[in-house]
């Protein structure tokens, strides 16, 4: 989950913090994830929220029958009945077994299956086998009590069983102390009346639909539904192997080992990626689905894809219905993991249609062969600091029933550290835990081909473990010699430690699991990317132990930084701008230590540098907060549907409405918008490092406000492939072109930072930037080492510019990009949707400014132009063009030198500006310009303002310096006015950003026909305007002959 860095979440609401984690333990989640003190019986709900606590002791199904299994009535708790006869389950003699590999694994010279798993602290374990039939009834069909004589080595239990049926299932029944239930024994939680699931489990049944409720059994009085209805009992697959099961066939898939600094990477969700009907795939929402839109991505250009999580988790974990709506609660985006081997079932469109549980393994082997025969890697997000057994209250599913005290970090009274705001904490630094991340990460690349792994809240897997003495047995028994025994490792202060004298989660300097990821040789090749912080305020961005550069990061300070000086906020932006532009080496280069740093005893400053531009992964948008199309629609979060009173989601976003919270009928606001989406995927697209564009991105996809859609299963998470086809704006052509240009430009894909021969920086004049607070202007040139290179400007003010361009010998600047125009022109690029005659032409309609190394930049937009050689003949045939057209008192020429094409960038000129207004405004405070005040957003400072006055619909486009301009309408036409006066009083309107109306306006000024007086009064004004109003106005002379018409300057 995306973080906005330390003590804050933007996240789903089941990490909203109620106060520090470490320090107060013992929370736990409601029915609509809200953290809140521990309530027996919280957790477990139906279909109308929370079950009343008095009904919650209990369970769904009789009291067990075998003996073997001690109960009383009176317990009621979850048990499996045996069914069925043993000769027809199991086939040949109980064998010992080995315990090692752990899991279920195929004895090759037998082809008997060996079953491990460990359990240091249980007293007692037995093998449980289903079949699918009496999995679904709530009944085992067969159990193996193992002898901890014979069956036990170490804190490993094995056993080996010949002539298993290939399509059983099993699970394990595990014995021993609990902390309720024995007070001398905290952190224990054995529970020998639940089935819990192997962790090295390769494939996962707990139910086959995404969705399906569990048997509705029922406890208690009124028959309300129990547990099982949305925690159905899982069980693991045996795994594959013989005659009867062929092997997976990968066509001589090889991994891609594509360069970091060459990605491009779409951060996708499976089921949100094709669910929506207008996908028109075959099996929506799924692997296979996923894999008939894959040539999407490959037209767009993407060449990494980054899956949220697909290992097991459960979708019905927050079910519940939301208040006011006919809408549930759903786990959407899984990262609540269930079980780590395995694939997500539900993902499955062969589990889904009934076959065999293995088949999802093999479906989702597919998807990634797909996408690498489509130059496509695949990186998994993956979930390594909490598990879904949440916190004391949770239910027991694995690792709790196992091995409590080894695979959480717990206080010294058996409760839960929670550095993930999710209840628990995983013990990553424990050894045995180490090696299940270990093997785990291994498996995945062996058996799936993945290509690398984002790891969420990466900082915990940094913070030292808890720690328990050994616990004593008898030898004979196998009892525990004392009830006390086994107890926490503390200190002399009484803090838990990990057992060599650190408090447990204190940040490690050298955390044994980071670098034993960094140097295993099976990962070697493996894409390794951090999101350094976690829910306990510890931020490592920058200062991830990265082991030589092995490790990248989700660079939270590149978005606040794009936002803040996109949209023209106040402060230091522009600078804090151009660093993120050259990969952020004041973060990944810089060795300077900062206040952060003090984690490790002080650590952090040991990792600090020694990184290139691609440690930094690039975003402006990630699937939790807003997208792109709502970060320019909306100041303000609109959380309403999640059913939690707007107070999930984080606060601040650095955002900005354009004007208009949400959808706006104003042609000026959507303008805006589209604009400075453009001017944001610009900036990420054209900066060094590896940026990352989210789902749905490439085409505006709004989420309505929302900035927390974790728990819907609905559009607001699908992809609307209708949308995308329609593309009305053409921002999807914009973002395909762009990517595909990064790609195909070196100079954008760096293993190193730039120096002073790579990239200059300029303002309105070549190499005289403006690094001020209130800068709003970013000029820079980037040279590709062969004489060519880019020039790339971002004009985020509310005023045009006339910007000259550097000289460079026997080269021309050629328009590439320009933010202003309405697409296609907003991308010069022969694609089939522009001819190369198009581009021609429009590339000569602004070659009068080029040809002279000048350009005039809108207001709020962007340009990038590209060096190419210059041929002489044609630079002066233009020029000699230029003059006749625009004569300062004479009249043009007839005929267009732009493009014919009514939809031509030029004709939009008039169309394409924002609305007057004196300065840029931040959102919601038109009367405050004072130097921003600082806090604390995400990893970085953000801004925070304090102006109570202001609207949340406040805006450069609604409100100016003067109380006189803020009240004025935007979009109504000045009166009629004699054409002189009209033209000298409405050009200023015009070139700030008239509308349509206001245009219209100008051209009615004067009748066709009076050309003497029109043009007198046109060039009058043009003489009072400045430099840069007159060469928008000269560009819109020269390009616009329907406006030349109304003024009377056409022949």
């Amino acid at each position: 989950m995306l973080s906005s860095g330390p003590g804050l979440t933007i996240g789903p609401a089941r990490r909203q913090r109620q106060g520090p984690c470490h320090g107060n333990l013992g929370y736990t989640k409601t029915s609509i994830g809200h953290w809140q003190s521990v309530v027996a019986g919280s957790w477990m709900r139906d279909r109308r929220g929370l079950l009343p606590p008095q009904r919650v002791a209990s369970v769904e199904l009789e009291p067990p029958k075998l003996s073997s299994s001690p109960t009383t009535a009176s317990t009621k708790k979850l048990f499996f009945e045996p069914s069925g006869q043993p000769g027809s389950i199991v086939h040949g003699p109980v064998l010992t077994g080995r315990p090692e590999p752990l899991g279920a694994s195929i004895d090759a010279e037998t082809g008997a299956i060996n079953f491990a798993v460990v359990s240091s602290s249980s007293t007692a374990v037995s093998l449980v086998l289903f079949t699918e039939a009496d999995l679904a009834a709530g009944r085992s069909s067969f159990e193996v009590p193992l002898n901890p004589y014979v069956n036990r080595t170490g804190d490993v239990w094995h056993v080996m069983l010949p002539g298993l049926r290939d399509d059983l299932l099993y699970g394990y029944r595990v014995n021993g102390l609990h902390q309720d239930t024995d007070a001398d024994s905290p952190g224990h939680r054995h529970d020998q009346n639940r089935v819990v699931l192997d962790p090295y489990a390769i494939a996962v049944l707990g139910r086959r639909r995404w969705g399906q409720m569990g048997p509705n059994l029922a406890y208690g009085e009124g028959g309300v539904l129990g547990l099982m209805s949305t925690w159905p009992q899982a069980a693991a697959a045996l795994p594959a192997g013989g005659p009867r099961v062929p092997a997976f066939d990968w066509e001589g898939d090889r991994p891609l080992n594509l360069p970091m600094e060459g990605l491009v990477i779409y951060e996708a969700h499976v089921r949100g990626y094709t669910a929506h009907e207008s996908s028109g795939v075959t099996a929506p929402g799924t692997y296979a689905g996923m894999i008939e839109k894959l040539d999407h991505l490959q037209s767009l250009g993407i060449n990494a894809i980054e899956l949220l999580p697909v290992f097991e988790f459960n979708e019905l974990e927050y079910y519940s219905q939301i208040p006011g709506s006919n809408e549930y609660r759903y786990n959407f985006w899984g990262y609540s993991t269930v079980n780590y081997f395995s694939p997500m079932g539900r993902y499955s469109a062969a589990l889904a249609e009934g076959r065999h549980v293995r088949s999802t393994c093999d479906e989702f082997k597919q998807l990634v062969k797909e996408c690498h025969k489509r130059g496509i890697e695949v990186i998994l997000d993956v979930v390594f600091n909490h598990t879904a057994e949440g916190n004391e209250r949770g239910p027991t599913i694995s690792f709790r029933g196992l091995d409590n005290r080894v695979y959480y970090m717990l206080a010294p009274g058996g409760e839960y550290y929670n550095y993930s705001g999710c209840g628990n904490t995983l013990n990553c630094n424990q050894p045995v835990v180490r090696q299940f991340i270990l093997d785990c990460l291994r498996y995945w690349v062996t058996e799936y081909h993945v290509d690398g792994f984002r790891f969420d809240l990466a900082s915990i897997l940094t913070r030292a473990p808890s720690a328990w003495h050994p616990q004593q047995y008898d030898e004979e028994t196998g009892q525990p010699v004392a009830m006390s025994s086994g107890g926490a490792v503390v200190s002399a202060e009484g803090i838990m430690t990990d057992g060599a004298g650190v408090p447990t989660g204190t940040p490690l300097p050298d955390p044994p699991l980071v670098e034993a990821i960094s140097e295993d040789p099976v990962l070697r090749n493996t894409k390794l990317i951090a999101e350094a912080w976690d829910c306990d305020g510890l931020n490592q961005v920058g200062a991830f132990p990265h082991y030589g550069g092995r490790w990248s990061e989700w660079n939270g300070k590149f978005r606040d930084v794009v936002r803040n000086f996109i949209k023209g906020t106040d402060g230091p932006w522009a600078g804090d701008f151009a660093s993120a532009v050259c990969g952020s080496p004041n973060i990944y280069a810089n060795t300077q230590a900062h206040e952060s740093d003090w984690w490790g005893n002080n650590g952090g400053r040991q990792w600090r540098g020694g990184r290139g531009p691609s440690a930094s992964i690039n975003f402006v948008t990630a699937h939790d907060g807003f997208t792109l199309a709502d970060v320019v629609s909306y100041n303000n979060k609109h959380n309403e549907a999640n059913g939690e009173d707007n107070r999930d989601g984080e606060a601040h976003n650095n955002s900005w409405n354009c004007g208009e919270e949400g959808p706006s009928g104003k042609w000026e606001v959507n303008r805006l918008r589209q604009r400075q989406m453009r001017n944001m995927s610009a900036a990420l697209l054209l900066s060094c490092g590896v940026p990352m564009i989210t789902m749905g991105d490439e085409y505006g996809h709004s989420k309505g406000g929302n900035n927390n859609t974790y728990c819907h299963d609905s559009d607001l998470n699908y992809v609307r492939w209708d949308q995308l086809a329609a593309d009305p704006s053409g921002f999807h052509r914009f973002i395909r072109l762009l990517i595909n240009f990064r790609r195909a430009t070196p100079a954008l894909q760096r293993t190193s930072y730039v120096t002073e021969k790579d990239i200059q920086w300029h303002g309105e004049l070549p190499h005289q930037p403006d690094w001020a607070e209130t800068s709003r202007l970013v000029a820079f040139t980037l040279s590709d080492g062969k004489g060519g290179g880019l020039y790339v400007a971002f004009n985020t003010s509310h005023i045009p510019r006339l910007l000259r361009m550097p000289v460079w010998a026997g080269r021309v600047w050629q328009p590439l990009v320009d933010t202003s125009k309405v697409a296609p022109y907003d991308f010069l690029a022969a694609d089939g949707v522009l001819s190369a005659g198009d581009v021609t032409a429009a590339r000569r309609a602004l070659a009068m400014w080029t040809a002279d190394h000048t350009y005039p930049v809108l207001p709020w937009s962007c340009i990038v132009l590209v060096s190419a050689p210059e041929d002489p003949t044609a630079t002066s045939m233009i020029r000699r063009t230029a003059a006749q057209s625009v004569g300062s008192r004479s009249q043009p020429g007839s005929g267009d030198i732009g493009p014919k094409n009514p939809m031509s960038w030029a004709t939009n000129l008039i169309s394409n500006q924002p609305p007057p207004s004196p300065g840029p405004q931040r959102p919601g405070t038109p009367k405050h310009y004072g130097r921003a005040e600082h806090g604390t957003y995400g990893n970085m400072s953000a801004v925070s303002y304090n102006d109570s006055n202001a609207s949340a619909s406040s805006s450069p486009l609604t409100s100016g310096r003067t109380p006189s301009s803020a009240s004025s309408s935007v979009s109504s036409a000045p009166p009629r006015q004699s054409a002189p006066q009209a033209t000298r009083a409405n050009w200023r309107t015009f070139l700030n950003g008239a509308s349509e109306a206001a245009a219209a306006a100008l051209g009615s000024a004067s009748p066709p026909g009076d050309t003497g007086g029109a043009a007198t009064a046109a060039a009058d004004a043009s003489a009072e305007l400045s430099l840069a109003e007159q060469a928008a106005l000269a560009q819109a002379l020269n390009e616009n002959s329907e406006l030349r018409r109304r003024l009377g300057l056409n022949r």
